[in-house]
């Protein structure tokens, strides 16, 4: 996978976008735009940052931060930002899912996986609606839900919360050009297909196990 990259006209734009460069309001509506503005771009530079140390794969930066509350921040700017800083929220958050350190921190609780889960799931459905559809922050959002097949617990609790948009043909005009989506979504779907032996093996009736604390 190309790496998300956020360039300087990346960012100039993104600072645009906000509102910079705009004619401000006068007297204390003025001061309170400045400062915002400001404060947003320092934010937004930090998670620039943070994307280029998550690049790097190294097990020290990961393991950082999960000592830091940077999940809960990814996942609140992921529910109510901007499609690019969602893009650059979510693509933290793979990052650290890909860590195996990571991907068993997420998994560990019912919490930290509902929460997760609950997100993504809401990202799904807003990209479904033809007017914020984004093939770059479906990518990443695939992507996420794919590594976290990979763990048998969290396995098992998508095949019962996996949003159904991305079981049917809901993005397949945004999918059309984009292979390696494409075959994510594809091998994430053979994922949830899939029951191991070693599941099956004293199963009862009630079926397979539930994600738990």
């Amino acid at each position: 996978m190309a790496p998300f990259y956020l360039g300087h006209s990346n960012v100039y734009n993104a600072y645009k976008q906000c509102g910079a460069g705009s004619r401000p309001y006068m007297g204390d509506a003025r001061a309170t735009l400045s400062i915002l503005m400001s404060l947003f771009f320092l934010i937004f530079l930090f998670f620039v940052c943070l994307c280029a140390c998550v690049q790097t794969d190294e097990p020290e930066v990961i393991n950082f931060l999960l000592t830091t509350e940077i999940i809960p921040l990814c996942l609140r700017i992921m529910e109510h930002g901007s499609e690019l800083s969602k893009t650059v929220a979510t693509f933290i958050l793979q990052k650290i899912l890909l860590d195996e350190t990571g991907l068993s921190y997420i998994c560990q609780t019912y919490e930290r996986f509902s929460h997760v889960a609950m997100i993504l799931g809401k990202m799904v459905l807003s990209l479904a609606k033809p007017k914020d559809q984004s093939a770059r922050l479906l990518k990443h959002v695939v992507r996420c839900y794919l590594r976290l097949s990979d763990n048998p617990r969290a396995r098992e609790a998508l095949r019962q919360c996996l949003p159904d948009q991305l079981k049917d043909q809901t993005f397949a005009t945004v999918l059309k050009d984009d292979t390696s989506t494409k075959r994510w979504l594809q091998q994430l779907m053979k994922n949830l297909q899939d029951t191991p032996t070693s599941m099956m093996v004293g199963m009862g009736s009630d079926g397979p196990p539930r994600l738990t604390m």
